[in-house]
């Protein structure tokens, strides 16, 4: 039977990487998008037919949103077999004296809100299927938490905790569950971004994507509840 992947917030650089490798096995691939500009670059660069992968726009922040695509994705397909959950983004600049409500509301949203519901809503398809891959996007700064960047720090870290209490949720399963700790992820935005930046050592979005590729395949089985660093050479 053919798995069914979904990668939640799948237009993006990593998604983009992510897709271009899932592509070449035997997988159907539920990809959600919420940009118009990003859905069009993605639906050029990979003309593929729909039983290959559809391309669906998904609010990520609403919670019944994300479940009725998910149960849409379950009845379409037979089955969901593995959740990589990319929706997130990042603000600095700000200590937690600095942080205003407004900010830390909009990191929660993006990094840990998106995660918590497409987590919450694949789970049970996942239990059903009796096989399955739960990956989520961490960041460094959830372990090693920089300052000036406290709102993220604090969401990403609710996303390590989301990904390993549902891989012991989870435990004797068949669905595993683990989390991959990007440090800076060399992308065009990145650079603009920081545009006095040494970007030789940061890890591409490809480098990454072939970590999450192993992570959501039949050989990583013996792998749950990991934080795994991508951090590149920094």
């Amino acid at each position: 039977m053919k798995k069914t992947i979904v990668i939640t917030g799948g237009t993006g650089g990593l998604g983009t990487a992510l897709t271009r490798r899932l592509l070449n096995h035997d997988y159907h691939l539920a990809v959600t998008y919420l940009l118009p500009e990003e859905a069009a670059r993605f639906e050029e660069e990979f003309d593929v037919p729909e039983e290959k992968m559809t391309l669906t726009r998904v609010d990520a922040g609403n919670t019944e949103a994300v479940a009725n695509f998910m149960k849409e994705v379950a009845e379409r397909t037979g089955a969901i077999h593995g959740l990589c959950s990319l929706v997130g983004g990042w603000a600095g600049g700000r200590d937690v004296e600095e942080t205003d409500d407004v900010r830390f509301e909009r990191m929660l949203d993006l990094n840990l809100r998106s995660a918590f519901y497409a987590v919450r809503a694949a789970v049970p398809y996942l239990r059903e299927a009796g096989w399955g891959r739960i990956l989520l996007v961490g960041s460094r700064g959830a372990v090693d938490y920089p300052t000036g960047q406290a709102a993220f720090n604090i969401a990403k870290a609710g996303v390590v905790a989301l990904g390993k209490t549902v891989a012991d949720e989870l435990d004797g399963s068949g669905v595993t569950a683990n989390v991959i700790m990007p440090s800076v992820i060399d992308t065009p935005a990145t650079r603009a971004s920081l545009p006095y930046a040494d970007y030789v050592d940061w890890p591409t979005p490809d480098e990454i994507a072939a970590v999450a590729e192993f992570l959501l395949s039949e050989e990583s089985g013996v792998m749950t509840g990991a934080l795994v660093p991508v951090y590149g050479r920094t």
